[in-house]
């Protein structure tokens, strides 16, 4: 039962950061069943279960909140399914002592890839509203479908970042699209896991835990992907994903690192991993002020007319530094 409680917890955790940044549903989810014991085949179909129901419930409220572009779920989540389906196969057919460093080792890459891109990089949108490519898309989608099965997550670690970083949709449009996309990409990683494996050796109850965290999740995470700073959430997510898998390819027959260089490496990225959240809160707040120091500018051009154009204009500069007005201005 604690367990099951366990599951749940971690299912409703991973969806409000999925359903909020676009990803890690999996890769958080896959991450903890690996740390448990569990094949990692398995960990990755147990997931793929569970995330046919958390994606529906996603889709349906990013779709309710306008989250949703249904031509690039369309041009992304078709191929998705195909690579996902070829990745549950290809995964099914190794043997665990190798899938499941290989596994840790996707993981891992993917915690990396998220800690620098929401550490160091912000969005670019020079690009807003221009369409979105079939051609960039497809095979966006079928890497991605066959990283998630492989790794147990990966759709939105690869997806999200790649539309975002194109710049041609907001934030969180390309969040609801990815979600909702996901969906058929969980179906068809499923369907592959399922036809490999059978239903031997999958705990429903465990998936049965997962199911019910998510969809309770969703919908709160597509109201909060308004309000909630990526940057913030990625770097946490991406730390944590980065310690335990280190943790799994340290204590593999492939590395097999004695104690003192195993803590030596866990003090070492714990510290990284600190300073990355700092500066992604230190990068936020000046995001915040820039944002501030913009509007203040805007509203100065349209709405002032003589000094007041200048005065405004003044405070716009006082906010991008930082300072605090003197109370007599």
């Amino acid at each position: 039962m604690k367990t099951l409680v366990l599951l749940a917890l971690v299912g409703l955790g991973a969806q409000l950061v999925d359903g909020s940044l676009g990803m890690a549903y999996g890769v958080t989810s896959t991450t903890l069943l690996l740390a448990l014991g569990t094949n990692p085949a398995t960990a990755s179909a147990s997931i793929h279960l569970a995330e046919i129901g958390t994606t529906l419930i996603s889709g349906a409220a990013h779709w309710k909140f306008g989250n949703v572009d249904w031509k690039v779920v369309a041009k992304i989540g078709l191929p998705g399914a195909l690579g996902a389906f070829a990745g549950a196969t290809v995964l099914s057919n190794l043997s665990t002592a190798v899938a499941a460093p290989v596994m840790s080792l996707i993981l891992l890459s993917l915690g990396i890839y998220l800690l620098v891109r929401f550490t160091l990089r912000g969005v670019d949108r020079r690009n807003l509203g221009k369409p979105m490519r079939k051609r960039f898309l497809g095979p966006l989608g079928l890497v991605a479908g066959f990283v998630d099965a492989t790794g147990g997550g990966g759709w939105g670690p690869v997806g999200t970042p790649a539309i975002l970083a194109s710049g041609r949709m907001e934030p969180r449009k390309v969040i609801g699209s990815i979600d909702t996309a996901e969906f058929l990409v969980a179906l068809a990683a499923s369907l592959g896991f399922l036809m490999a494996l059978g239903s031997q050796g999958i705990d429903f109850m465990w998936v049965a835990g997962l199911l019910v965290g998510g969809m309770i999740a969703a919908p709160l995470a597509a109201w909060l992907v308004r309000h909630v700073p990526p940057r913030m959430l990625g770097s946490l997510v991406g730390g944590a994903i980065i310690l335990t898998n280190t943790r799994t390819l340290l204590r593999s027959d492939w590395i097999d690192a004695s104690d003192p260089v195993s803590y030596a490496a866990y003090v070492v990225l714990a510290g990284v991993w600190v300073a990355a959240v700092v500066h992604s809160f230190r990068e936020y707040r000046k995001d915040r002020a820039q944002e501030s120091a913009d509007a203040l500018a805007a509203e100065a051009q349209e709405h002032a007319p003589g000094n007041e154009v200048a005065l405004l204009a003044e405070e716009a500069d006082t906010v991008r530094a930082g300072r605090p007005q003197d109370p007599r201005d």
